[in-house]
C-alpha cells in the first residue's frame, strides 16, 4: 500500500514533535507500506518570515516574498528526513520544484498544473522515503507558492498524481467534528463524512481542510484521513461514502466564521447589466464574493447586497465606488461586525423542513438573520458577529444532540 502522509505545522513545530513525526513514519514503513510525505513549515515560522518581510517593506515583490516563504518548508523537510536517516530509513528532502510540482504562473496563491512524478517514482522504487515541501511549486524558473492551506492542497495532489492508496491528514485535532469542539463540548468526531458535505464545510469556515485539498481529492477519487498526529487513534475518513441520501441524517455539521461585511449597491438600474460588471471587477481584483442577495425595489431598480470577508470590505467599497458613475446606482452601504453560520449535511435534500427548523431555532434564542444562502446540501445565514457563538452552540443542540 503506498501513503502519502502530511504533517502540518504544529506536527513539526519542534524538534521533538520531528522526532515524533519520523517514529510514527517509521511504524509505517515496519507496517509494509510505502510512504511518501509532506510537510509545512514550523509552528509559526511563515507568519515570522512575513513580519520579516514587512520590517523591511509594507509592499514586499511577490516574487521575492514567494522565495523567502517557500524557505519555512524546506527547513521542516531537511531535519525530517535527518530524523527519519537517524532511524536506519532511506529519506531525501524534495523542494517543489525537485518533485515537478507545476503551477501557473502566479505569485502568492497559485493553482497547480501538473506533478511531473518522475523523481518522486525513482525515489519510491529505490525504497527512498520522498520528504516534499508542501505549499509550494514551480513555474517555469520561478518559485510559487500555493496561498492558504497549500500543504493540504500539495498532499492531495501528490497522493492523485502517484496512485496512492490513501492520503492521510495529521493535524493538531483529532479529525472532523459536528463542530468545534473548543466551543461546543457536545461536538463529535465522525468517523465518515462525504466530499461533498466535507468541501460545504471547509468553504464555509471549517478549518481541519482546505477547500481546494478537498476539492482536488474528490475530483480525483482520493481517500483522505484527517486524525492526529499527538495521538494514535483512528480520525476521520473523507471519501466518496455511497450511501443514498435518504439514508442520511439530516445534518451533518455545523460551520461558522466570523469577520465578515455586507456591502449594499442601492438602486441598481436593471437595465445596465451592471450586476456582471461589479461582481467581474470583484473577480479581477481578487475579492472574494459569498453571499448574494437581490430585492426588486421598483420596478426598473434592485438593491443587491454580498458578503465578503471583512479585511476585504473597503477595497471591495472602493472598487464599487469606482463602478457608480457608470452604472448609475444611487447608493453604496457598508456594515461590518457580523458572522456567518451555517448548517450541512447531504441528508436536507430528503428531509424538508431543515432550514424552517434552523430559522425557528435561531428565532428562539433571539438571533437576528441578516441574509440567507441555501444550497442542496447547506443554509447559511448571516447574523451580527456576537452572536455567533450562542448560535452554533444552539444549532448543534437542535440538529445533533
Amino acid at each position: 500500500m503506498l501513503i502519502v502522509q502530511k504533517y502540518g505545522g504544529t506536527s513539526v513545530g519542534s524538534v521533538e514533535r520531528i522526532e515524533a513525526v519520523a517514529d510514527r513514519i517509521q511504524r509505517t514503513v515496519a507496517a509494509g507500506h510505502a510512504c511518501a510525505v509532506v510537510v509545512s513549515a514550523m509552528g509559526h515560522s511563515t507568519d515570522e518570515l512575513v513580519s520579516l518581510a514587512r520590517a523591511i517593506t509594507r509592499e514586499p515583490d511577490a516574487r521575492e516574498m514567494d522565495a523567502l516563504l517557500s524557505t519555512g518548508e524546506q527547513v521542516s523537510a531537511a531535519l525530517l528526513s535527518m530524523a527519519l536517516q537517524k532511524r536506519g530509513l532511506r529519506a531525501r528532502s524534495f523542494t517543489g520544484w525537485q518533485a515537478g510540482i507545476v503551477t501557473e504562473p502566479v505569485h502568492g496563491n497559485a493553482r497547480l498544473v501538473h506533478i511531473d512524478t518522475e523523481a518522486l517514482q525513482s525515489a519510491l522504487h529505490g525504497q527512498v522515503i520522498p520528504v516534499i515541501t508542501g505549499f509550494q511549486g514551480i513555474s517555469g524558473d520561478h518559485v510559487t507558492t500555493l496561498g492558504r492551506g497549500g500543504s493540504d492542497t500539495t498532499a492531495v495532489a501528490v497522493a492523485a498524481a502517484l496512485g496512492a492508496d490513501l492520503c492521510e491528514i495529521y493535524t493538531d485535532v483529532k479529525g472532523v467534528y459536528t463542530t468545534d469542539p473548543r466551543l461546543v463540548s457536545a461536538a463529535r468526531k465522525l468517523d465518515v463524512i462525504d466530499y461533498d458535505e466535507m468541501l460545504e464545510l471547509a468553504t464555509l469556515g471549517a478549518q481541519v481542510l482546505h477547500p481546494r485539498a478537498v476539492e482536488n481529492a474528490k475530483q480525483f477519487d482520493v481517500k483522505l484521513v484527517v486524525r492526529s498526529s499527538f495521538e494514535d487513534e483512528e480520525g476521520t475518513m473523507v471519501m466518496n461514502t455511497g450511501a443514498g441520501f435518504e439514508l442520511r441524517d439530516a445534518v451533518t455539521g455545523v460551520a461558522f466564521e466570523r469577520e465578515v461585511a455586507r456591502v449594499a449597491l442601492i438602486g441598481v438600474p436593471v437595465g445596465r447589466h451592471g450586476l456582471a460588471t461589479v461582481f467581474g471587477r470583484l473577480a479581477e481584483d481578487g475579492v472574494n464574493v459569498d453571499v448574494i442577495v437581490q430585492s426588486v425595489v421598483e420596478q426598473d431598480v434592485v438593491d443587491v447586497s454580498f458578503t465578503v470577508k471583512e479585511e476585504d470590505s473597503e477595497r471591495a467599497v472602493r472598487i464599487v465606488k469606482s463602478l457608480q458613475a457608470d452604472l448609475g446606482f444611487r447608493d453604496v452601504a457598508c456594515e461590518t461586525g457580523l458572522g456567518k453560520v451555517s448548517i450541512v449535511g447531504a441528508g436536507m435534500i430528503s428531509n424538508p423542513g431543515v432550514a424552517a427548523q434552523m430559522f425557528g431555532a435561531l428565532a428562539a434564542a433571539d438571533i437576528p438573520i441578516a441574509m440567507v444562502s441555501t444550497s442542496e446540501i447547506k443554509v447559511s445565514c448571516i447574523i451580527p458577529a456576537q452572536h455567533v457563538e450562542p448560535a452554533v452552540r444552539e444549532l448543534h443542540a437542535a440538529f445533533l444532540e
